[in-house]
């Protein structure tokens, strides 16, 4: 374990087994993937959130100016969390800069969503959301993911055919 960040703050690294514990027990899962890769498979849990701490343009990939922002209006700095990415890289700095503003219960998986899915772990595909029956919904619902076919979202018209 390193320190990362200005406070520093330790970054505490579990592995992916170390992980699905702290899910099950009731801990929410913050994945800061892309909303392209999220869509094409998250980790299964029951408070989850897809929060991109990069987004990738023409150049490369770039910080997301508002992640910090956006993470306040989901969570608090109390909530138990376990921080994930593709591989382990993007969610340890997540959790630096999250640790630099006070977040104090935070874990990053180590490995990150491929790890996960090497072990055969539970994850959610949108061909599983595209299967769903309306029982399945009461269920189990993630908190703050909403994956919705391009059919289904309302096109705006510009205002110049209106």
């Amino acid at each position: 374990m390193g320190s990362i960040g200005s406070s520093g703050a330790e970054v505490v690294t579990i592995d992916v087994q170390e992980a699905k514990d702290l899910i099950k027990s009731g801990y929410g899962y913050m994945d800061v993937r892309t909303v392209e890769e999220f869509k094409r498979g998250y980790v299964d849990a029951e408070k989850i959130y897809n929060i991109p701490y990069m987004f990738n343009t023409p150049e490369g990939r770039v910080k997301n100016p508002d992640f910090l922002k956006e993470v306040a209006s989901a969570c608090s700095k109390e909530d138990h969390i376990v921080v994930g990415c593709q591989s382990g890289v993007r969610s340890l700095y997540a959790v630096a800069d999250l640790q630099n503003v006070g977040y104090k219960h935070l874990s990053n998986m180590g490995g990150g969503y491929l790890a996960w899915t090497e072990k055969h772990f539970p994850v959610v595909k949108p061909e599983d959301v595209d299967q769903k029956k309306p029982e399945d919904d009461e269920q189990k619902k993630p908190e703050l993911v909403e994956l919705k076919k391009p059919e289904d979202v309302e096109q705006k018209k510009p205002e110049a055919e209106l």
